[in-house]
């Protein structure tokens, strides 16, 4: 079961280890790879948290998948953390890294979903009209295709959630007929 309070305190050291040594932007780059290949391989993250497969074995299996990869200081932190048994926590590690290395450089995760996907001109207009919208200096927008929405977009960004898609106004009208809200007004 992931431990967020854990993922939190060692991404925490890792960042001010990172600060320290001058190699934040390395190994925010890092974390965002080692992301990325849990996100693509369960099979990896499977391997991280199996109790059957010994620290040894784990350690040459991620050093294997990741030692070109990553820079020496991440590299050090992952086999530390095998060595300490933590490794199941490396993907919330990794992940809380990036929202703590977000919150430090006050960058924004924005997310959207469309029911088809748009141009680079329109995700650069989205951006623009967040950006004035929200005061937000620096934004992540990620796009996400949805066919389920009909039309329209949701768009989330800071706990909030803005959901103008056909498929939401579809529902809140069945749901109006299925009250009865009309029937009472005539």
């Amino acid at each position: 079961m992931p431990n967020v309070r854990l993922a939190g305190r060692y991404a925490k050291s890792l960042l001010d280890l990172a600060i320290e040594q001058n190699h934040l932007d390395t190994v925010h780059a890092d974390m965002k790879y080692f992301q990325a290949v849990c996100a693509q391989s369960p099979d990896f993250v499977n391997v991280l948290r199996s109790p059957i497969i010994k620290a040894d074995q784990k350690n040459a299996i991620v050093l294997a998948v990741i030692k070109d990869a990553v820079s020496a200081l991440s590299l050090s932190f992952v086999v530390l953390l095998i060595k300490k048994g933590r490794e199941s926590a490396l993907p919330e590690i990794a992940t809380a890294f990036i929202e703590q290395y977000n919150a430090l450089k006050g960058i924004h995760q924005v997310s959207l979903t469309t029911a088809v996907a748009i141009s680079d001109t329109l995700k650069q207009a989205i951006e623009t009209k967040i950006k004035a919208e929200t005061q937000f200096t620096t934004i992540e927008l990620t796009t996400h295709t949805n066919e389920d929405l009909i039309g329209g977009f949701v768009l989330s960004f800071d706990n909030n959630l803005v959901d103008a898609s056909i498929k939401r106004d579809l529902l809140d009208i069945k749901k109006q007929f299925l009250s009865n809200e009309f029937v009472s007004k005539l």
